[in-house]
């Protein structure tokens, strides 16, 4: 029988772990890879008996790629540890690993929760990843924010959907944006890029709410897709105004 290695990114996911490793335990294997998680997470991931790996983060691809590489077995299963795998998506995994069909690796759809409530609209009714893939064949690349996966083959997609619970409250996703603000920042200091305030500052953020909140119906989530819009927005300001401080000397 063809056997499946989950792999779970981690760094202070107290809250997440347990349910995360619980919710892929139908894997032959499972790896948490962890930055130096400062809270509970090792050790409630030690008391569930799984395989961890400590390593210093960098970016999301070289850490994703490092785990695969220690990997037993062809078929990965990447799972972040604010995601649910349902029994129905359990389902299709097992039955994708057996009668592959010429896929090398599978998309999978995600329902996603904003401070509790689900969202429909403002782009997360297009949101999708790839979660499952024979390691041999597919590879992490891309920013250090946004990773993707590049493949050499063709890629399905499963019919049922897994559950994001990507943002516990607002404050932990003004935490999480700056974080990918700062790693954004840095790629783009690195490249040599300059900010142009009226462009960059303004023009930009303001696009990007326009685009979830009107173009992608978030205000059909109400007062909820009102926010994310906002905090999206916030995000494309926030990385820039890291950049303009890189590009100044500025120590924050």
């Amino acid at each position: 029988m063809t056997k499946i290695t989950a792999i779970i990114p981690t760094l202070n996911e107290e809250i997440h772990i347990a349910d995360a490793i619980k919710s892929v335990s139908f894997a032959d294997e499972i790896i948490v890879i962890d930055s130096y998680s400062t809270d509970k997470t090792l050790k409630i991931a030690e008391e569930l008996n799984v395989k961890i790996i400590k390593r210093k983060f960098d970016d999301f691809s070289s850490q994703k790629n490092f785990a695969i590489d220690q990997a037993k077995h062809s078929w990965i299963y990447i799972l972040d540890a604010d995601e649910r795998v349902t029994k129905e998506v359990e389902n299709e995994i097992l039955e994708a690993v057996q009668n592959p069909k010429n896929f090398v690796g599978f998309y999978v759809r995600r329902t996603f929760y904003f401070c509790g409530k689900r969202l429909n609209y403002g782009g997360c009714q297009r949101d999708k990843v790839v979660r499952l893939f024979l390691k041999e064949f597919c590879r992490y690349n891309g920013s250090p924010v946004h990773e993707t996966i590049a493949s050499n083959g063709k890629l399905g997609f499963f019919k049922n959907k897994i559950e994001h619970y990507s943002y516990k409250n607002y404050d932990h996703y003004i935490s999480k944006m700056n974080h990918y603000a700062e790693l954004r920042g840095n790629q783009y200091f690195k490249k040599g890029k300059k900010v142009n305030y009226l462009f960059h500052i303004v023009i930009k953020p303001a696009a990007r709410f326009f685009i979830h909140y009107f173009i992608r119906l978030g205000f059909l989530d109400g007062f909820p897709g009102y926010i994310f819009a906002r905090t999206q927005a916030y995000g494309v300001y926030s990385r820039y105004i890291k950049l303009w401080l890189l590009n100044k000397g500025i120590k924050e």
